[in-house]
This record gives structure tokens, C-alpha cells and sequence, in this order.
């Protein structure tokens, strides 16, 4: 099918940046979040966006006024129910997933395909909230989406060639590089990253090396070019633990198990950049 209308829930730091690499790659895009505030604080972070483009030359002024003309901001969840494709960026638990996806299904056309860009929850399971499993699918974008050229395309149980076809060529026209994945907890990306950031984190738990000198190491030693402990910190730690719970919860292994640290750290509120503190202060 061709998707010339795409529909973001969810206007944070992904969903925002997933509507600005949609609009500008010609996409009609419309923008979800359930109140008005966090509506306008979407196209805040949207705009900041379009102006770093301007500002380093990517985009001319024309060029990210067609941008912002091509993005409109919606409260009602019923705004969606025309587009040719939904792809939800909202909070990383399953049941809030789940309740978006079995809301889209009723009021949504047969033929509109249903991605998350979840970082780790089952798509599947997502998909056995709707009555169209053959057209739900992973699509999971990497932060920060303007910059970042993958995008991991997951297969569920029940996706057809089609959905997956449409999607991948979909991430295509964003310039992006579409890797098919399987659905397993942590897809590829996370079931590799995840439980390195949390051996970084059970090193600063046991002393082995300050925060400093464990993110050093890893860009010196490794190439890195962001030590793991300050991208756990750009990652958001809540997002961290959640995508181990899933790790640990799903493979039963306790390889997987999340470091006290990073627990006692959300359990502060410290959740990295966004919250101005996390293993490093913002």
C-alpha cells in the first residue's frame, strides 16, 4: 500500500523527532498527545528541531516552513483515524502500548498499518489487542531520530510480507536503513546494549572506577563515541530498567538482572537528562 499520511502518538523527544524526519521527508503528519500542553510542548521540541536543520544547513528557511506546514497537532485520539500509518512512541509500559493499539484498531481503516517504536515489548503481543495482527508491526526508531540512520523493523508472529514491505519502504523514504528483526525481548539492538550499560553500572555499584573513568575507558579503550553511563543517562534510566525488566522478565536469565544502582537511582527520580540528574548532573 502507499502511505502518503502518517499519524505519531506521543510528541516526546522520539515522537517529535519521528514527525520531523516524516514531514520533511514529504509525509502529511499528524502529532497526538491528550492535552493541549503537551501538544504545544511536542511542537516545541519539534520546532527546536527543525531550527538545529536550519542552523547547521541541512534545510533551507523554505524548506523547514513546508516542514512545519506539514505537521498539525491533535489532542483527540479520533484525529488518527484517516492516516495510512500509526507509529506509536508513547511510554515504554505494554498495558498503555496495548490500550492505544486496541483504540486504533476500532477507529482506524482496515488497510492502516500499526507500528510501535517500542524498544523492547513484544510486538506481538501488542498486536493481539487489535484484530489486524497481520499489520501490526515494530518500527523502532533511535535516538536522537534526526541523526540516528537505523531503524529496526520487527516482525510479529502474525505481520504480513505486506506490512513489513510498506514499512521498510517507509523508513527507505526517511533515509533511513530498515534491519528486519525478529520479535524477541530486546529485539537486537537492546538484547546487545542493554546489558552492557548495566555491567558499566554494577562497575560504579562495586567501585571498581568512578562514573568518569568507566565511560573514559570505553571511549579510549573501545572507540566509543559516548561512554555507556552517559548514554544511559541520554537513554532516560527509567527506560533502562524497563527494557532489562522486559530482558530479565522474558528470557528468565540472570545475566539480564538490573543493577541496585540503577533502581535506587529512578526510584530517586534521577532518570538522567531529562530529569537534570542521573549518573551525571544536567
Amino acid at each position: 500500500m502507499a502511505i502518503e499520511r502518517i499519524g505519531v502518538v506521543g510528541a516526546g523527544t522520539m515522537g517529535a523527532g519521528i514527525a520531523q524526519v516524516c514531514a520533511r521527508a514529504g509525509f502529511e503528519v499528524v502529532l497526538r498527545e491528550p492535552t493541549r500542553e503537551l501538544v504545544d510542548a511536542g511542537l516545541q521540541r519539534l520546532e527546536g528541531g527543525i531550527a538545529r536543520w536550519v542552523k547547521k544547513n541541512v534545510v533551507s528557511d523554505d524548506e523547514a516552513e513546508r516542514i512545519r506546514d506539514r505537521v498539525r497537532g491533535v489532542i483527540a485520539l479520533e484525529e488518527l483515524f484517516d492516516v495510512d500509518l500509526v507509529v506509536e512512541a508513547i511510554i515504554e509500559q505494554e498495558e498503555a502500548k496495548r490500550g492505544v493499539f486496541a483504540a486504533l484498531d476500532q477507529g482506524c481503516p482496515a488497510a492502516t498499518i500499526l507500528s510501535s517504536n517500542t524498544s523492547s515489548i513484544s510486538i506481538t503481543r501488542l498486536a493481539a489487542a487489535t484484530e489486524r495482527p497481520d499489520k501490526v508491526v515494530g518500527m523502532h526508531f533511535f535516538n536522537p531520530v534526526p541523526l540516528m540512520p537505523l531503524v529496526e523493523v520487527v516482525r510479529g508472529e502474525m505481520t504480513s510480507d505486506a506490512t513489513c514491505d510498506a514499512v521498510i519502504a517507509a523508513a527507505e523514504k526517511l533515509d533511513k536503513t530498515p534491519l528486519a528483526v525478529a520479535d524477541v525481548p530486546g529485539f537486537v539492538s537492546n538484547r546487545v546494549l542493554m546489558p552492557m550499560l548495566n555491567e558499566a553500572v554494577f562497575c560504579l555499584y562495586e567501585g571498581v572506577a568512578t562514573a568518569e573513568n568507566i565511560d573514559g575507558v570505553m571511549k579510549l579503550g573501545m572507540n566509543h563515541p559516548m561512554g555507556p553511563l552517559a548514554l544511559a543517562d541520554l537513554i532516560g534510566l527509567d527506560v533502562c530498567l524497563a527494557i532489562l525488566e522486559v530482558l530479565h522478565d522474558g528470557f528468565g536469565d540472570p545475566k539480564y538482572r538490573p543493577c541496585p544502582l540503577l533502581r535506587r537511582l529512578v526510584d530517586a527520580g534521577h532518570l538522567g537528562r531529562k530529569s537534570g540528574r542521573g549518573f551525571y548532573t544536567y
